[in-house]
């Protein structure tokens, strides 16, 4: 759905970024020299030496057609090795428009969720400091309340391996107007969620979250969290690249790469609301520094952010500090605010991040002591930035640190069995409950299928390629990509399957049944069928008024049996109304992020009230014309159509409800 002119830029855009084959590669002051372009001490020699001219060459014939095909305008890459900066590449352009190349040492990117690893860092500062317990109640340090959960308070261990248990937020995260900004305390007091976990049990990420262990850090440390930042890890690692602060500073504002949400659309600089959680603008050198310093246990240079025993705690937190019930071995597990992405078995901590525009990874091989940063500004054509980020970790840790091909194999027999027990519809663990984004469970389910041949089929996890994987049994309830390395592990509790993810989500992120009351396998065709019968029942009003008055007919009814037939129409009608408004709001909360930041709190109150008057009344009509047509002699087609309008305005009462369409609120 997009227009001729959108179209025409993101051609512009594409030849652009094949304008760029080779990338930027230039030095700049105060930055570690490049490793020398030498053979490593490789422990695994079967893979390609990982020096600057390899990988330089490497990058060069995989960026720009990368970029070309998916429709990207630039992109920085960053390779640290060994406690040097091995290679800092642009590739792509910062800015179509104005034809700016991507400068690795000056254009800033913003890596969007990658900035939690430096709140997470600027949190284990001040546990380092005697100022903070990761396992206190955080209410000790706020002052706001955070109601418990069954009597369990969240705690900062919970909150950095995502297991508080709050519900997932949409309202102010990204937006444009720096009016709307507010202090990080007003805006965390204005938008609590609800815990719809107990503590440690579920993983589910939360920005909100992480914004509120900043406030944490505030209050320990007497500054806000922008001075403190600047003060406490940028300027002892020399990132003067690199900033928190919304808007941008004057003197970076100069080096800000243009972000395209589509491709040839160019949007405005993204504020985000949980600011902490997203809002860090870097270049990719920049980024190279924080990494060596977390490769080499807080330091950089002779300066020191953080002491290696607590740099440890962070990249490998013991298990019986994490609660296990939390995990699905063998799956990738959360760790303090890094996660896991182990591959070809080579243990990797990191951590991904997505505004609108802005699409980032950064991947630290902490014992190969090695670390691949990477940041693109578009999400590229249908979302092609999202295979491509995953495959170049993919491929560089392929190239680099090839690992041994899995052969094993659970018999046919049991595998069909296994993927029978895992069929099914699920929900993702990160999901609203209390507000009206928890119509999303019923829209979009994640079905879970077996096919002629008895192989596991999950339609939504597809290939780079668009195709479902092809998931093959390895171990019992472990799935692995025939042709990747994505694995896919279940829980099984009591001969059932009752929790699964995938390892590249798994550790803030899983999939529980969804319950049988709200089952979107009946739901959703019932909600559609009682839909028809309102629609029918509304829209033939007029077309049998239209009929009877063309033949000279009468209607034959009178009095209160008129009355309630007109009523029963009406409600009907506003039933079907009242869906068409969510519809629509829902639609326009999304088509626009501005959106998303209280415009439309006015008519979303509106729209609930109305629901609840409309839905609830509705009822009360249908019950009431289905008593009249009991009992004054209509014909039974006329009785059973009656049964049929109450019954399909009771579904739609019970989705409303079910689906928190009823509450008269603006969080959401």
């Amino acid at each position: 759905m997009r227009s001729m002119r959108t179209w025409a830029l993101g051609a512009v855009a594409l030849v652009a970024s094949a304008a760029l084959a080779q990338g930027n590669d230039k030095p700049a002051p105060n930055t570690p020299a490049p490793a020398a372009a030498t053979t490593p001490a490789a422990a695994l020699p079967a893979g390609a030496a990982l020096t600057k001219s390899d990988v330089d060459v490497w990058l060069d014939g995989y960026m720009p057609y990368a970029l070309r095909s998916g429709d990207i305008p630039g992109a920085v890459v960053t390779v640290v090795k060994d406690g040097q900066l091995l290679t800092a590449r642009g590739f792509g352009y910062a800015d179509v428009a104005k034809r700016t190349p991507v400068d690795p040492y000056r254009t800033l990117f913003r890596p969007g969720s990658v900035s939690k690893l430096v709140t997470w860092t600027a949190v284990m500062q001040q546990v380092e400091a005697g100022k903070l317990d990761l396992d206190a109640d955080v209410n000790r340090y706020i002052d706001f309340k955070i109601p418990p959960r069954n009597g369990q308070p969240v705690t900062l261990r919970q909150i950095m391996t995502h297991t508080a248990g709050f519900e997932e937020t949409g309202k102010d995260v990204i937006f444009y107007d720096p009016d709307h900004l507010r202090p990080l305390g007003d805006f965390l007091k204005a938008s609590q969620p609800v815990r719809i976990y107990d503590a440690g049990t579920t993983p589910a990420y939360s920005n909100w979250a992480t914004a509120l262990a900043a406030y944490i850090v505030e209050r320990a440390s007497g500054q806000s969290f922008d001075d403190y930042v600047d003060s406490h890890i940028f300027a002892p690692l020399g990132m003067t690249n690199a900033t928190f602060r919304q808007p941008l500073p004057k003197q970076l504002v100069g080096q800000m790469a243009t972000g395209y949400p589509k491709p040839g659309t160019a949007a405005a600089f993204e504020l985000v609301g949980p600011a902490p959680a997203g809002s860090l603008s870097a270049s990719g050198v920049d980024m190279a520094k924080f990494m060596l310093a977390h490769l080499q246990g807080g330091e950089l240079g002779g300066k020191r952010i953080l002491s290696p025993q607590i740099a440890a705690m962070m990249h490998n937190s013991p298990l019986d500090k994490v609660n296990p019930q939390s995990l699905i071995p063998p799956l990738n597990r959360m760790e303090l605010g890094f996660f896991e992405t182990n591959v070809n078995g080579h243990e990797v901590i990191a951590h991904l991040g997505d505004t609108v525009a802005f699409h980032t990874s950064l991947h630290l091989f902490i014992n190969d002591h090695v670390g691949l940063y990477v940041s693109f500004n578009s999400p590229g054509k249908m979302g092609a930035v999202g295979a491509l980020r995953t495959s170049l970790f993919e491929d560089f840790a392929d190239r680099y640190f090839p690992g041994k091909p899995v052969t094993a194999r659970v018999d046919a027999q049991t595998a069909k069995q296994h993927a029978q027990m895992m069929a099914g519809t699920w929900r993702n663990s990160r999901r609203s409950e209390t507000n009206f984004l928890a119509l999303a469970g019923l829209l979009g389910p994640t079905e879970v299928t077996v096919d002629e041949k008895g192989n596991l089929v999950v339609p939504s996890l597809k290939t780079p390629g668009g195709r479902p994987r092809e998931w093959v049994e390895i171990a019992p309830f472990v799935w692995r990509d025939r042709f990747g390395h994505e694995q896919l592990a279940a829980k099984v509790v009591d001969g059932k399957v009752v929790r699964w993810s995938i390892g590249g989500i798994s550790p803030f992120m899983v999939f529980d049944r969804v319950p049988a009351s709200i089952s979107p396998s009946w739901l959703t065709p019932a909600t559609y069928l009682s839909l028809a019968v309102l629609a029918l029942t509304f829209l033939a009003w007029p077309i049998g008024w239209a009929i009877r008055r063309r033949y000279k007919a009468s209607l034959n009814l009178s009095g209160r049996p008129l009355t309630v037939y007109r009523a029963t129409r009406i409600a009907a009608g506003l039933v079907v109304g009242v869906v068409i408004g969510w519809a629509a709001m829902i639609t326009a909360m999304f088509a626009n992020l501005r959106n998303l930041s209280g415009v439309l709190d006015p008519y979303l109150v509106l729209l609930q009230i109305l629901s609840i008057v409309v839905l609830i009344g509705a009822v009360g009509v249908a019950g009431w014309n289905l008593w009249l047509a009991q009992h004054d002699g209509r014909k039974w087609t006329s009785k059973l159509w009656a049964v049929l309008i109450l019954l399909a305005t009771l579904i739609i009462l019970y989705v409303g409800y079910s689906y928190s369409l009823l509450s008269i609120s603006t969080k959401y």
